[in-house]
């Protein structure tokens, strides 16, 4: 690479994607207040009702936010605590409430993915290891 190249790509810079998580503020995640809460429906292909929140952060921002799981308890003026992640056949939907915090209830009874949705792990442990248990008596 000869000294002109050199020059040359050092003063190109790089374009920044503009950052669509601006109501975040640079946090994972944020306080909120729901101010409604509604149905919408999916874009062209998919067909269902999925819930939304309309929220107010605490840095006064307005947003849309979707409801994860298949009942809500959420209201007008339940607090809810909101991340990033975009539902794809939603329009304009850039987050998502998580479940299990504030007064969003968890999904009882969830066994795949609970974490997701905010339930307790329904494994039994056992006191005695698998192999040092008697199977046959």
């Amino acid at each position: 690479m000869t000294i002109q190249q050199k020059l040359r790509t050092a003063f190109t810079f790089k374009i920044q994607k503009p950052n669509r998580l601006i109501a975040l503020g640079g946090c994972p995640q944020k306080k909120g207040t729901c101010l409604k809460a509604y149905i919408m429906t999916p874009r062209k292909p998919n067909s269902a009702k999925r819930k939304v929140t309309r929220v107010v952060l605490t840095n006064y921002e307005r947003i849309t936010s979707y409801v994860p799981g298949i009942t809500s308890n959420l209201q007008k003026h339940s607090t809810v605590l909101v991340r990033a992640g975009r539902t794809k056949d939603l329009p304009g939907l850039r987050y998502k409430n998580i479940r299990g915090k504030y007064d969003f209830h968890p999904l009882y009874n969830r066994r795949n993915g609970c974490s997701k949705y905010g339930a307790k792990t329904s494994h039994v442990r056992l006191s005695t290891p698998y192999h040092k248990r008697r199977l046959w008596r």
